[in-house]
């Protein structure tokens, strides 16, 4: 897998964010670069100039272990950073990261039966399937109707990505519409580099690249991060702002797609209009799927 000017643009924008100073090192005068020298680097990571070099130009394959844990800890790499680095070398010695097929990915199927049961027996959160591409698969009932916004009435698969940079509708649902789009892109690239096979993520980055500028600059950056668990403000069209919070599940049968829950905290506000919104909502006892077909538009609760 060629994915040298992958590894270039990561490595160089590490270097770049990190001052002498937080490495520890002593500034000096004329300097031309915004962050560590690529000497500096190779300097704490214990490997010689022109090797860190050679990595930097995107040489990457056949790097060990030891090595690029040098690295990740003289760039300061978090976690996930370090996850992405390892992912960069695998792809570059041909190792694939996951048991994702290297074919172009057709459409998804319907959810099993079992996940679907699962999805509808949450009643009291927001239960959401989606994919590395960021659509959405399936739902619960309550997650139905609080991704309206998104699924909408087009006839086409939600994919949260698109609303996110293509959908004006987008800033009003994210009242924190910067840090949801920074969240959004570094979540793409880290599945980006775990399967660089992906010819779908190919087509939705080239798309949205071409659409949006702010994508354009964001992806550029090649931040990278992990979702986890952690709150999120969003404002409902039907029961306006709600902050909750989520955790991250991954679907072990289906290498990839996640399993989001949302839940209010008990007695809040939020937690008072997210029952709201659940007798809308439960008219709509099983779980949702989506494969294409037109999504019924959002009525508020009587």
């Amino acid at each position: 897998m060629d994915n040298r000017a992958e590894v270039r643009e990561f490595l160089m924008t590490r270097r770049a964010r990190i001052t002498p100073g937080a490495a520890g090192l002593t500034a000096g005068g004329n300097r031309r670069v915004a962050g560590l020298r690529r000497s500096e680097v190779a300097a704490l990571a214990g490997v010689s100039v022109e090797y860190y070099a050679k990595l930097e130009r995107g040489a990457i394959a056949g790097a060990s272990a030891a090595v690029l844990d040098a690295v990740a800890s003289a760039l300061q790499l978090d976690d996930t950073e370090r996850a992405h680095l390892l992912d960069l070398a695998r792809a570059a010695d041909g190792i694939p990261t996951s048991g994702r097929s290297r074919r172009r990915v057709s459409s998804p199927a319907a959810p099993r039966p079992s996940l679907s049961w699962a999805l509808a027996s949450i009643t009291e959160g927001i239960a959401v399937v989606r994919d590395p591409r960021q659509n959405i698969l399936a739902t619960n009932a309550l997650g139905r109707a609080f991704y309206a916004p998104v699924i909408g009435d087009s006839g086409r698969m939600p994919n949260l990505a698109r609303f996110q940079f293509l959908d004006p509708v987008a800033h009003e649902f994210y009242p924190d519409w910067d840090l949801f789009a920074h969240m959004c892109v570094a979540i793409m690239r880290a599945d980006a580099g775990r399967d660089p096979h992906d010819t779908a993520m190919q087509d939705l980055v080239g798309e949205l690249s071409t659409r949006s500028d702010t994508f354009r600059s964001l992806w550029a950056a090649h931040d990278v991060r992990t979702h986890g668990a952690g709150t999120k403000r969003f404002h409902h069209p039907v029961v306006g702002e709600l902050l909750l919070a989520y955790e991250e599940l991954a679907i072990t049968a289906e290498t990839g797609n996640v399993m989001m829950i949302y839940t209010a905290e008990p007695g809040s506000a939020s937690a008072e209009r997210l029952s709201l919104l659940a007798s809308w909502a439960a008219e709509h006892r099983t779980a949702t799927t989506f494969t294409g077909d037109a999504a019924a538009p959002v009525e508020p609760p009587r």
